[in-house]
């Protein structure tokens, strides 16, 4: 606040306002309401309020609300003094708790609203909708999506656009592209955008590129946020040819100033390989920024050129730019994927050199690379310093004590990140229900699934099912395992059931393994794997003659056929060389 504000405001204080209308000191107040960047600055302008009786006024008093939602502690305490908030307090409450870290606190609003009568506007279902999805309450925000449909507020495209980014953030992208379809004439850019990043956090990049076709047939111009969501999808199903051909498509429109853009372009054609190209798209810039040196860091890293990456890191010093966090934790992903460690000790010399602060991007790296790397003792002391964690650093953490064969340590660590208030996601569960099936804890693993879809409301992946299934059949509970795959909703992978025909390898169960084998080469692709897996279940059940019985009569086995001859065909396959790399 200026000396200006302040001399304006001890001024001001002698004045008692009896009678409001707005006049030119109104109109200085509300000016200054606005000009606030943190809670401290309104204190005077409250205290000034009070003084001068326009906290009885309702519009100042909304005013003043809106500024110190920054603060919802102390929006929270003016709230609580008002005797009747209108819609457009509540709602000023509403959008504040949305973008707070107590988004649950709008629902009590909400309903209080309802329970009071006051009619609902469009605000009020765009802001209750963002705390829905910030919480995942997928129950709650159906039924708000029907209030919102009787109300006759589902008319306004803005809702329409809220419960889209909410379906698509909950992983219901069924729901969403229902939504979608209904009165398709409403739907305007934001619409499409929104559901296009609805299939990409899905992964079905190529749902996107057929809407981008159908968004282009009915007339509408994309914008950057729609090439963004362009560019993922081809770097997603690493398609070159359709991510050059959008970047001469952003040439054309004029997209290429913008570095969210060229960031997106330098990821596809890393991903794809053309690490030449990435580094002509990011030569092509006059500024450059700290993420656009992060980008192609990390993707010279991720591509194996490690040492490219580290002249480009000295190159960015020479340029005046200062890394940071992200640029560390980049070059960190080349030691996860090769346990490079003298490049990780680069690293952690540099972070001691230029006394980086290590936050949970940079700390959750450094965790993930020395858990890889067979430091688990050193990944653990980080893991301990770390002031600030988020759910990613636990779930690094949880999953470098399972890899590791520490199951019991990694429940232990998994409690205590819900006792310390964070919110396990999908990542998280599959590490601990990993360790559970490494450690052999059915109990646990079992609770741990139940609460997944009960309590945390996912919906779980073929990678959980398939835990679940490792977990019974190393236990030896091949028939509830065997009936946890028949009910599973996800159908067209064949993990589950390779993962049981192992098992029965372990157990030599050759009946349910011939059961299961019949289902992997009657509706998938054929693998080597599964024809040494039932081989080997017959040899540990003893009964190996009987498998090379049952295999020469397949082989001599002739089958007549509309009056013409035919072999079955054998299953001899050549089976795949593998590969270990040890850094010496």
């Amino acid at each position: 606040m200026t000396l200006t504000n302040v001399l304006w405001l001890r001024q001001s204080f002698g004045v008692k306002t009896r009678n409001y209308s707005m006049v030119a000191s109104d109109h200085k107040l509300i000016s200054l309401l606005k000009s606030c960047k943190k809670a401290s600055e309104i204190y005077p302008i409250h205290g000034y309020m009070v003084k001068t009786a326009l906290t009885s006024v309702p519009f100042t008093m909304s005013k003043l609300l809106a500024a110190s939602i920054q603060d919802m502690g102390y929006a929270a305490s003016i709230f609580s003094d008002i005797q009747s908030p209108n819609l457009f307090m509540c709602n000023t409450m509403m959008r504040g708790y949305s973008i707070s870290d107590y988004p649950n606190q709008a629902f009590a609003i909400f309903n209080n609203l309802r329970s009071r009568g006051i009619v609902l506007d469009q605000f009020s279902f765009i802001t209750i909708l963002k705390a829905c999805g910030r919480q995942l309450k997928i129950g709650i925000g159906q039924g708000i999506h029907g209030i919102a449909v009787r109300s006759g507020n589902r008319s306004f495209v803005n809702v329409k656009n809220s419960l889209l980014h909410f379906y698509c953030v909950c992983s219901r992208i069924e729901d969403a592209r229902k939504l979608f379809d209904e009165s398709p004439e409403e739907n305007d850019l934001v619409s499409w955008n929104t559901t296009m990043g609805g299939y990409l956090l899905a992964s079905q990049p190529l749902m996107v590129l057929g809407l981008f076709r159908e968004m282009t047939g009915r007339g509408l111009k994309p914008s950057v946020a729609t090439v963004l969501s362009l560019l993922s999808a081809a770097s997603d199903v690493s398609n070159f040819v359709s991510g050059k051909s959008l970047h001469g498509h952003c040439l054309r429109i004029g997209f290429t100033s913008d570095l969210n853009v060229l960031t997106a372009l330098i990821d596809i054609y890393a991903k794809t390989g053309h690490m030449n190209l990435a580094h002509r798209v990011f030569e092509g810039v006059d500024e450059k920024d700290v993420v656009l040196w992060n980008c192609l860091i990390g993707k010279y890293a991720r591509n194996g050129m490690v040492e490219e990456a580290l002249a480009l890191l000295q190159h960015m010093q020479l340029e005046g730019i200062k890394p940071n966090s992200c640029t560390m934790a980049g070059l960190l992903s080349a030691c996860r994927a090769s346990g490079a460690m003298h490049v990780g000790r680069k690293v952690t010399d540099y972070i001691e050199e230029g006394k980086l602060e290590v936050d949970a991007v940079l700390g959750t790296a450094l965790v993930d690379m020395y858990s890889k790397c067979g430091f688990l003792d050193k990944a653990l002391e980080i893991f301990e310093r770390m002031d600030c964690k988020d759910v990613k650093s636990w779930t690094a953490m949880i999953s470098g004590l399972a890899v590791h064969g520490q199951p019991t340590n990694a429940i232990k660590l998994f409690n205590r990140m819900e006792k310390e208030g964070y919110r396990p996601n999908e990542v998280t569960l599959l590490a601990i229900l990993n360790a559970c099936s490494h450690g052999g804890f059915v109990i646990e693993g079992v609770s741990f699934f139940k609460r997944m879809v009960e309590e945390y409301g996912f919906s779980p992946q073929i990678e959980h099912y398939g835990c679940v299934i490792d977990l019974l059949g190393r236990a030896g509970m091949l028939e509830e395992a065997y009936k946890l795959i028949k009910s599973l909703p996800i159908k067209g992978d064949a993990t589950a059931w390779r993962t049981l025909l192992s098992a029965c390898r372990v157990y030599g169960e050759t009946e349910l393994g011939e059961c299961a084998k019949q289902v992997i080469t009657k509706i998938y692709k054929k693998h080597p794997t599964d024809s040494l897996l039932i081989c080997s279940a017959y040899a540990i059940a003893g009964r190996l003659p009987d498998h090379i019985r049952l295999q020469e009569m397949k082989e001599s086995n002739v089958v007549r056929e509309r009056g013409r001859v035919t072999e079955v065909e054998d299953e001899k396959m050549v089976k795949e060389a593998g590969l270990s790399i040890i850094e010496i």
